[in-house]
């Protein structure tokens, strides 16, 4: 169902879309240069809000192939009205529950255990305040000190293109955010979280851009470096059980997650941050 957008709302979904074309081009051409033949299949949804008003919907993009044994890239274009006690927790959303929300979500898991998997997500929401928010953030299994600092250093560079503060903010406020508290125990190596940019449509639009060219930038060569490094059993192991918190993390703590199901978006699109295989002890 079509949904009216206004001129930010549109330069914002645009981009979103762009970025995902980018990207899935960008990881389509790890998979050939590994030998796969592995691509995504884009799978369109529409949500039907409980109004009856236009719901807007997405495209939910998945591939399982050679070098990314699951990887999911998302955009959806949604809109309504927030529920009365989920409105309540939503920055502006007190008073009037109408929200519209464009975004980008991505997550990979790897084959290789010595490849880290990565999150990434963008988005621009709508309520009776405008606002970006995002991040990314480096998951190792198996934790390699220079994949952490390239990929800090290259989001930290980004962020100074903008605001000096950007960056301790940002990245002190992934630390805190991607933290399994019943375990103690940080997701993985950090990276950015940012929320409620609001007020300066331009230049935040500039910079969750610019996080975004930095992701395409640095994770790709993350993964090609890595992609071809011999792995045993036990790394297998390690990798599995490292993904059994990945997955606490994003059914028990995951913003995104519970934005998702509590505005009636598509369940699959949701989930495909889980891993496909993972274990507990």
């Amino acid at each position: 169902m079509t949904l009216e957008l206004d001129d930010q709302q549109q330069a914002a979904r645009d981009w979103f879309e762009a970025l995902r074309d980018r990207i899935c081009a960008e990881f389509l051409s790890i998979e050939r240069e590994a030998g796969s033949e592995a691509e995504f299949v884009f799978t369109p949804w529409d949500r039907e809000d409980p109004s009856g008003a236009p719901g807007g919907g997405g495209v939910r993009g998945q591939m399982n192939g050679k070098v990314f044994e699951k990887v999911g890239v998302n955009v959806s274009t949604v809109g309504g009205a927030f529920s009365p006690e989920f409105a309540s927790q939503i920055h502006g959303a007190e008073a009037d529950p109408s929200f519209f929300a464009t975004g980008i979500s991505l997550v990979a898991h790897m084959a290789n255990p010595h490849v880290p998997a990565v999150h990434m997500n963008t988005r621009f929401l709508t309520t009776t305040k405008r606002w970006f928010g995002g991040g990314a953030d480096l998951n190792p299994a198996i934790p390699y000190a220079a994949d952490t600092e390239a990929f800090h250093a290259r989001l930290r560079a980004a962020c100074a293109a903008h605001d000096p503060t950007f960056y301790p903010r940002f990245s002190k406020w992934a630390e805190e955010y991607f933290w399994l508290a019943h375990r103690n125990v940080s997701r993985g190596v950090g990276g950015l979280f940012f929320d409620h940019l609001e007020g300066h449509f331009d230049a935040h639009f500039a910079f969750t851009r610019d996080v975004g060219e930095a992701f395409l930038d640095i994770f790709p060569t993350i993964v090609r470096a890595r992609m071809g490094t011999e792995y045993d059993d036990s790394d297998i192991k390690r990798l599995l059980d490292f993904r059994g918190r990945y997955v606490e993390f994003n059914l028990l703590y995951d913003r995104g997650t519970l934005f998702g199901l509590k505005t009636g978006g598509n369940i699959d699109a949701i989930l495909m941050s889980l891993p496909p295989v993972a274990t507990w002890q």
